[in-house]
């Protein structure tokens, strides 16, 4: 297929031969493929990562449509890791993603081998997943890049990264302090996170949306959310990726 071959030859003239030949053999695990997950996926397969795996076990919903990557009205309804996938090894049919439809928790942990991954990449909605995934990723002394709430923002220029404890005006951030603080168990080592200061109201009415696949209708409480941001949090996560992984001799 050497009309694949110059997939990636910008980042190369950017960053070198050694660089894309790391980028190739790293492995990154993505735990959430919503709004800014999908995102931080894109970005990493463009850049030549090798390996990706993707974890999340939602289906595509219509509200999606306006924020999430692999989201179009031909993906309402299929797994958003399997549809993510196919629209990823259609950038990059080289890539080797690997896709885990399934909820992270505290309970199952054990079965993602963190291990064996070089970065992981938390995406996640849930706070108690969340401070899971947390604490077993930097209790592994896995590099661990976070997204803090990507909801409610409107101005792209207000998104910052810091470390984890230096976050100001995150929800979502202070959420997560205190319930370890409250339980005594802290993150086993320091780590980035992308997140805005900026906090709005939704302004419009909560409406019933239909069921991924389903004709049914449910009332969603989901804040008001926008593709401008959900785009830059993940481009910035695989952003940070690349600069660790550039200063990383041992891959």
């Amino acid at each position: 297929m050497k009309q694949y071959d110059a997939i990636f030859n910008r980042a190369e003239r950017l960053l070198g031969a050694e660089f894309m030949q790391k980028a190739a053999r790293c492995r990154v695990i993505v735990f959430g493929v919503g709004g800014v997950g999908s995102w931080c996926a894109e970005g990493l397969v463009r850049s030549g990562i090798g390996h990706l795996t993707l974890v999340d076990s939602d289906c595509v919903s219509v509200t999606n449509i306006n924020r999430q990557r692999m989201a179009t009205v031909h993906t309402v309804g299929r797994p958003k890791v399997e549809a993510l996938r196919e629209q990823l090894l259609d950038i990059n049919p080289k890539a080797d993603i690997a896709i885990v439809q399934q909820f992270y928790s505290e309970e199952n942990a054990s079965q993602f081998g963190l291990e064996q991954y070089d970065y992981v990449i938390d995406a996640i909605d849930s706070l108690a997943s969340k401070a899971a995934l947390i604490l077993h990723a930097t209790s592994c002394g896995i590099p661990l890049f976070s997204s803090m709430g990507a909801a409610l923002k409107f101005d792209p220029t207000a998104i910052r990264v810091a470390e984890f404890w230096n976050v100001k005006g995150c929800p979502l951030a202070r959420a997560l302090r205190q319930r370890f603080k409250k339980q005594h168990t802290f993150p086993r080592h320091k780590f980035q996170c992308v997140f805005s200061e900026e906090l709005l109201a939704n302004r419009g009415e909560e409406k019933p949306e239909p069921l991924a696949g389903e004709a049914s209708m449910v009332v969603t409480h989901g804040n008001g959310s926008l593709a401008h941001i959900t785009a830059i949090f993940g481009f910035t996560l695989s952003g940070l990726v690349l600069q660790h992984l550039e200063n990383r001799s041992e891959l």
